[in-house]
């Protein structure tokens, strides 16, 4: 498109003679990842001012800028970025579909856990059926959707969109943006509750997803988990139609005799409406069954067979990076590196992990923070400390990691308290597990090196802010248990 063409689209004006500019490339907000031809936006925040770094996105290859403000390049100049950058990407999608040929199937997800594992999953099976774009990283909110959007092709078929929300009405504008298909409501848990307040408010920001739904005689789709009372919940606020998904007898599209290997990866009995299926998963958790699940009932729609299906989930990887990614090291030591983000559920569903992955391995659990409680903080955090000794764990390390730098601004933004660390060590202490405290990633290190021994298997689980998942990719990747450079 030329920036005279953006700029209609977005009621923005064109400025340092750049009308005829013309952008061959995906939209980025990050100078550093600038894409030859691209489109560089340039976002105010708090703490940076996107403004400030256009010099370096033009020197990396982007091929104008959407801003703000005039910055001495060709730019499209807008009141605000972030809801023109939305403008932009519902015309690239109403574009795309303007095209001949075969059209593009918009999928949605949402939830509190396991949006991107089902992503990753459905993207992994729908890849052989045609060219297909999924959510990279955690791009799933009012900037990060428009700019995977943006990465969409002529020839795209699948368009697979994680859809995250912090008030009642974000998934709405999503939809707005980009209006699914189908759409995947993995469950309802804890994880929201400082941003929305209460599990009835989740509830209802995430059922936005299902009402934006065509109808069942235009192909829309509904994806609900049959094992979650508030996901079922959902049911009467789409006119789609509805597969449920789960190990109910109600589901659809559900699982049977779920067992774990030695590698705690789940095998099952697939079941779906044309017949049975036995699928042996490569990612590790009994929790990926539910997800696996929800991508089956997802390609079922598309169209893929049963065979195909289970053959698809057995062959898939993890794709994403720090999400129960295993790493086993020279020396025996295997680390188990979850730290992408936490909440209760999906720090419970590691813990198990671990338990059903290390046998009698000896178990260390590295746990932090789990940000965005509200006031559910400090019991959920208890409770995720008693839950790793009952489960037999035999070192539980904590790592205070929301205290210093920069990560202090999330206690100053209301997503932590800073005290998470240590009620997750009196709640382990209480149920009888050895504790180990550290105050900053650092020290965790330092203390690592020296405690692990071959044949350990070492589990890293935190809200991102705390670092963990460049610690655990730092254990991962050195050769020797002690000696390591930090």
């Amino acid at each position: 498109m030329t920036l005279r063409e953006i700029a209609d689209v977005v009621s923005g004006t064109v400025h340092d003679g750049g009308d005829d500019v013309v952008v061959k490339a995906p939209a980025f907000v990050d100078s550093r990842k600038a894409s030859a031809g691209g489109l560089f936006v340039a976002l105010p925040g708090e703490r940076v001012d996107g403004h400030d770094y256009v010099s370096a996105a033009m020197a990396g290859g982007a091929a104008a800028v959407l801003a703000q403000r005039p910055v001495g390049v060709p730019a499209v100049v807008v009141e605000d970025g972030a809801s023109a950058l939305g403008l932009l990407a519902r015309h690239v999608i109403a574009r795309r579909a303007a095209l001949p040929g075969p059209g593009m199937t918009l999928i949605g997800i949402t939830g509190s856990v396991g949006k991107t594992t089902t992503k990753d999953l459905i993207a992994h099976m729908l890849g052989g059926r045609g060219a297909t774009v999924a959510t990279p990283g955690n791009f799933n909110n009012e900037i990060g959707l428009p700019l995977t959007v943006s990465l969409i092709e002529d020839d795209t078929r699948f368009l697979i969109l994680e859809m995250g929300a912090r008030f009642i009405g974000d998934i709405t504008y999503l939809t707005e943006i980009a209006p699914p298909l189908i759409g995947v409501v993995t469950n309802i848990g804890s994880a929201h509750l400082g941003d929305f307040g209460s599990y009835e408010n989740t509830t209802k920001a995430k059922g936005e997803l299902v009402e934006a739904l065509p109808t069942d005689a235009e192909g829309g789709l509904a994806v609900l988990n049959a094992d979650d009372a508030r996901v079922l919940t959902m049911r009467p606020r789409t006119q789609a139609a509805v597969a449920l998904s789960g190990l109910s007898q109600d589901a659809d599209i559900r699982a049977s005799d779920v067992a774990l290997d030695s590698r705690g990866r789940a095998h099952f009995t697939l079941h779906t409406p044309e017949g049975s299926a036995p699928v042996q998963l490569l990612l590790t958790g009994e929790h990926q069954v539910a997800n696996a699940l929800a991508a089956a009932a997802v390609v079922r729609h598309v169209g893929l067979s049963i065979a195909e299906i289970a053959a698809g989930l057995s062959s898939a990887t993890a794709s994403s990076r720090g999400r129960l990614e295993i790493t086993d090291r020279p020396d025996g030591v295997t680390i188990v590196n979850d730290a992408y983000n936490a909440n209760p559920n999906s720090t419970r569903a590691a813990l198990k992990a671990l338990i059903a992955m290390a046998s009698e391995r000896r178990k260390i659990a590295v746990l932090g923070g789990m940000l965005g409680l509200g006031d559910q903080a400090e019991p959920e955090h208890r409770a995720i400390g008693a839950l790793a000794g009952e489960l037999g764990i035999d070192i539980v390390l904590t790592v205070d990691g929301f205290r210093v730098g920069e990560d202090a601004q999330w206690i100053a933004d209301g997503f932590g308290t800073g005290d998470e660390a240590r009620w997750i060590a009196e709640g382990a202490r209480e149920a009888g597990a050895q504790v180990i405290t550290t105050v900053d990633n650092a020290e965790a290190r330092v203390l690592l090196d020296d405690l692990l021994r071959g044949g350990d298997v070492v589990l890293l689980k935190a809200s991102q802010p705390t670092g963990l998942q460049p610690l655990g990719e730092q254990l991962a990747g050195q050769s020797e248990a002690t000696g390591a450079a930090h």
